[in-house]
């Protein structure tokens, strides 16, 4: 049993309630909140579903979980020993919420954001116990991508880090322990990445949809298998020296957003939430390729698995 046996989740929308079900499985008492009643709701049946795909994955579980719904800050946050909060990324907003955190939570509970790369240190100026605030930043979807980014502040002491650590381990995650850095490590490398192929969408060099192909059966399951530190050694420091000598000059370094992304907000085309982003979708296509995607990271995560275990 986790020495975490209470953790609130504050924030129910894109993220939280795949943290609460993986937090759960392992036995955590897990109260979520949020200020929207509808949200809440939502909510239940998203804990749901990823209760199912943890099955699935066979995902380590212990007994004695649970998860509850609360409006009530001051009730979600009662005897908690660690707190993760997932609300949106507006610094004001987190300044608020960590304020609260230090008013209801007892001195030794653990404040930690998802901030997807809002420095830790700027969210902890406004607790009297900076200490005790940590990153933990999860991946999406949080129940299927078994990598948590553990960024602590100026002030963060060795303690929470090292059981902040600890808990990623307990549920069968891998605990990546980072400096801070805007946009932490995953993000840096992933809008570098959108970043290149956006402006080759921008210039007409490639549709979405080749794009797409190009990357998953390309770099996408290439990289799933071998992390690119050790693609450089698979292929040779000589060869990235002399295609990085010549096409590093030529890769995209702009530092606005591209103009398709821009376009797209403009005419309301936000993705799958507004049902049509760079690609259109009916509700129906959208519920099934959640199915699909769902069952895909299953089959890939026990493959990967599988091979770590073989190669460790």
């Amino acid at each position: 049993m986790t020495e975490f046996k209470r953790v609130a989740v504050i924030g129910t929308g894109t993220m939280g309630p795949g943290m609460g079900a993986t937090l759960a499985r392992i036995g955590i008492d897990v109260a979520m909140y949020d200020v929207s009643a509808e949200a809440l709701e939502r909510a239940k049946g998203m804990v749901g579903m990823a209760e199912g795909v943890l099955d699935r994955l066979e995902a380590p579980s212990a007994p004695g979980g649970s998860v509850s719904y609360h409006d009530d800050l001051a009730a979600a946050l009662e005897g908690r020993d660690m707190v993760l909060e997932a609300i949106p990324e507006r610094l004001e907003l987190k300044h608020e919420i960590f304020k609260q955190f230090e008013q209801h939570c007892a001195p030794d509970t653990v404040l930690a954001s998802n901030t997807s790369g809002i420095p830790i240190t700027a969210i902890a100026e406004v607790c009297d116990h900076p200490e005790r605030v940590i990153g933990n930043h999860w991946s999406n979807p949080p129940h299927l991508i078994p990598m948590i980014e553990v960024i602590p502040g100026e002030k963060t002491s060795q303690e929470v880090l090292e059981r902040t650590c600890t808990l990623v381990r307990e549920i069968g995650y891998h605990p990546v322990v980072e400096k801070e850095v805007p946009g932490f490590v995953e993000n840096r490398v992933l809008y570098a990445i959108m970043r290149e192929c956006l402006d080759l969408v921008d210039r007409g060099i490639v549709s979405p949809e080749a794009l797409d192909l190009n990357v998953r059966w390309g770099i996408g399951y290439k990289l799933a298998v071998i992390g690119p530190m050790a693609l450089l050694d698979m292929a040779g420091m000589d060869i990235y020296n002399a295609v990085g000598s010549y096409l590093n000059k030529d890769l995209c370094n702009r530092d606005d957003v591209s103009s398709t992304i821009q376009d797209l907000i403009a005419e309301g085309r936000l993705g799958m939430k507004t049902g049509g982003g760079l690609f259109d979708y009916t509700p129906e296509q959208i519920d099934e390729l959640r199915k699909q995607r769902a069952a895909a990271f299953v089959t890939v995560r026990k493959a990967i698995e599988a091979s770590d275990a073989k190669a460790g």
